[in-house]
């Protein structure tokens, strides 16, 4: 089993008013999620990252990942107060350049000897655009190929030292980039980056199977992860890979108590903190793109239908089609007789794994058992804390179970995902 550590932002997914939360800012909130992280272990730590805040009806309503310090930077300094740990960054392929992030992956990787990772993830939208200078100009078709592109001129970089250090001249030339020169740091000591991508469409999917090493996904559940999980480990062999040379692994919440019960009741008062009153109009605002203002949060859903190209909400990456996604909440509404507040709480909970930790090491074990994931990327509601208590309590259960290893036996993140170091192709 493998395991990594996010480190969530100011929204929905953290229950940031508690007095337990900390900083967003102070390296000492991230310096205490990645030692815990070692502690456990783990795989690697890893950072989102926004590039505008987001706005419904013009006003900013969360700071989510974009007001911290840039996530690179961040990642460099933990490389100082880490040995093992993987340190994996979000950057975005529309709004950058393969040779300045090149440069940057693979100085933090020869900082960190051989543990960085790079979480690729793309925008068509002309609000984040506008904080750049060419805006946001690529239509969404364009944008999985010009990150395909990003990726593959990025190892063409990367791949122009020979191991004995002597650089090559780079040649490239695309429908996106063009570069002729020399690459300005030697081969480092992963040969390539961890490639991370994060994306369940089936543009994505198809991204990650030509281009990635690790898939971050939202497909939770059991049902939904295996076929998630299947579709894409199915996808690997057009491209000449294997199985095990993507690694799936969904994000997911855990809630632990004494007992079963008593983490059941945790994650219930967890949820209507994390939910509250505001943030559940925002999210319903979010998928019918109208004011909802006059709406009562703890009376029925809007009768009517989504505004599907809405600009009401800004910033935020809607999943799903509006009206299919609205068609979805009225029935559950229906089924369960849920208010607005309920049914948001109902409907947009990220899985987790509550109970016991000895309930929850075991449905962990049973998840990759049987094919639903290879892993998890866990999100903590309470940072940077909210990782001790898993580190203490589930993982020396997983440990007894024999799937999750005792000690690290490399030192690059390539080693502790079992990932072959690319062939050198100069």
């Amino acid at each position: 089993m493998h395991l990594a550590a996010h480190f969530p932002g100011v929204n929905n997914t953290t229950v940031w008013a508690d007095p337990r939360s900390r900083s967003q800012i102070d390296f000492s909130s991230f310096e205490h999620l990645a030692r815990t992280a070692e502690r456990g272990l783990f795989d690697f730590f890893f950072l989102a990252e926004g590039l505008r805040l987001r706005e419904d009806n013009g006003l900013i309503h969360d700071l989510d990942v974009v007001g911290r310090p840039e996530s690179l930077t961040v990642l460099n300094a933990l490389a100082a107060v880490t040995d093992r740990l993987g340190l994996a960054a979000t950057v975005n392929a529309t709004f950058n350049e393969p040779y300045e992030l090149a440069r940057r992956l693979a100085t933090l990787d020869h900082l960190s000897a051989g543990r960085a990772a790079w979480n690729v993830v793309t925008s068509s939208d002309a609000f984040t655009g506008e904080n750049f200078r060419r805006g946001g100009y690529l239509d969404r078709a364009d944008r999985y190929t010009r990150a395909a592109e990003f990726v593959a001129t990025a190892r063409e970089l990367w791949d122009s030292w020979t191991a004995d250090g002597v650089p090559r001249p780079v040649a490239h030339r695309g429908e996106h980039f063009r570069i002729e020169g020399e690459f300005g740091v030697p081969r480092s000591p992963q040969g390539h980056p961890v490639v991370i991508q994060a994306g369940d469409s089936p543009e994505g999917r198809e991204f990650a199977a030509s281009a990635a090493d690790v898939i971050f996904t939202r497909h939770g559940t059991p049902g939904a992860g295996r076929t998630f999980y299947a579709d894409v480990k199915a996808r690997l062999a057009r491209y000449g890979r294997e199985p095990d040379e993507l690694k799936i692994m969904p994000g997911v919440g855990f809630v632990l108590g004494d007992t079963d019960a008593e983490a059941r009741e945790k994650a219930a008062g967890i949820r209507l903190q994390q939910i509250s009153p505001q943030n559940a109009m925002l999210a319903l605002e979010q998928v019918w793109g109208r004011d909802l203002s006059s709406y009562d949060p703890d009376g029925p859903l809007p009768e009517s239908d989504p505004v599907p190209d809405s600009a009401l909400v800004q910033g935020r990456v809607r999943h799903g089609d509006p009206l299919a996604v609205a068609a979805r909440w009225r029935a559950l509404s229906r089924e369960k007789g849920l208010s607005i507040r309920q049914t948001v709480i109902e409907a947009s909970g990220r899985q987790s794994f509550v109970g016991s930790p000895r309930t929850v090491a075991a449905e962990l074990t049973e998840f990759v058992a049987t094919g639903a994931a290879d892993g998890f990327i866990l999100v903590p509601h309470l940072t940077p804390g909210g990782l001790d208590e898993f580190v203490d309590g589930v993982v020396p259960l997983l440990q007894e179970r024999g799937v999750f290893r005792s000690a690290y036996t490399g030192a690059t993140l390539r080693s502790h995902l079992g990932l072959a170091e690319p062939v050198w192709k100069g």
